[in-house]
């Protein structure tokens, strides 16, 4: 049996991960009281005038709270069912090349976007899709006139989930690429015999062998519901597109850190933690039941 001793140095090099989350994450848990009081710097969290919930009765009473909570959840789940979708589908056709180099090629390429920057890529979207940009462009070869992409409200939606597709897709695809190596090939060489195409085969052999995959990340997406992506909506979005971009998160940064309203946008996000754990709980609840996934 390992000793204690013999096993110092890997909790020295757990140590400062431990550290940095108690920092990060356990120790803000104290100033989430900010959210029932009325918080003045001056005095601090300890000699702030308590109000109870009033913050949260005020948030709800604010016109723009139900288009916040809307965009956050409209966005995250059409994201959520894009990403299940798409790496798929990317998945199940790069499964199907037979040339090793050209699968391995394809794969690196699409999976590089992941480690690009949101500060970068909005830079470069916003170059493609503005009023001169290439995607102008290529719709006047048809006679479309030029669409104000980044003003409107009807289009924005549209280039948020797209544009994080296009960025996770092939990382996301490395799961369902795992799961698919797991399949037993004399499945396909049986389903050969019988005379089965390979349309059949990806029907009756490879879907079913990745469904509990398919399941298991289906579940594990509830949890991300109320998560839209800051980083890359605070980089894409502008004032003109608020009423179908404005997430919960970056309504909590103007509130909070622009307009001061640190007991409000406290509020705001306490609600937003809350109801992501519960998610979390249903979505491992799910996961365990539908796809015998366990943490613990």
């Amino acid at each position: 049996m390992r000793s204690r001793k013999n096993e110092l140095h890997y909790n020295l090099m757990v140590l400062p991960g431990i550290l940095i989350l108690i920092l990060f994450s356990i120790v803000p848990i104290y100033y989430a009281a900010m959210a029932f009081e009325n918080f003045k710097p001056a005095r601090g969290v300890a000699g702030s005038e308590w109000i109870g919930l009033e913050n949260f009765t005020y948030m709800f009473q604010l016109p723009d709270s139900r288009q916040i909570f809307f965009n956050t959840i409209f966005l995250a789940v059409l994201k959520i069912i894009a990403n299940l979708i798409v790496p798929l589908v990317f998945a199940l056709l790069l499964n199907e090349l037979r040339q090793r180099f050209m699968r391995r090629t394809i794969q690196t390429i699409v999976y590089l976007p992941h480690f690009l920057s949101w500060v970068l890529l909005a830079t470069i979207f916003f170059d493609l899709f503005s009023l001169d940009g290439i995607a102008n462009k290529f719709i006047g070869l048809f006679g479309i006139d030029p669409v104000l992409f980044y003003a409107s409200n009807k289009w924005f939606p549209a280039i948020i989930v797209a544009t994080d597709v296009w960025k996770e897709f092939g990382f996301n695809a490395i799961v369902y690429l795992a799961a698919l190596t797991g399949i037993n090939p004399v499945l396909y060489e049986a389903a050969s015999i019988d005379g089965a195409s390979r349309f059949r085969q990806l029907w009756h052999v490879t879907l079913p062998g990745v469904r509990t995959t398919i399941v298991l990340l289906a579940t594990l997406a509830l949890g991300n519901v109320m998560n839209a992506n800051f980083d890359q909506i605070f980089n894409m979005y502008n004032p003109l597109v608020y009423q179908s971009s404005d997430i919960i998160d970056t309504y909590v940064y103007r509130v909070g850190l622009n307009d001061l309203q640190y007991s409000l946008a406290t509020a705001v996000g306490l609600l937003k933690s809350v109801v992501s754990f519960i998610l979390v709980v249903v979505s491992y609840v799910m996961a365990s039941r539908f796809a015998n996934y366990r943490i613990f």
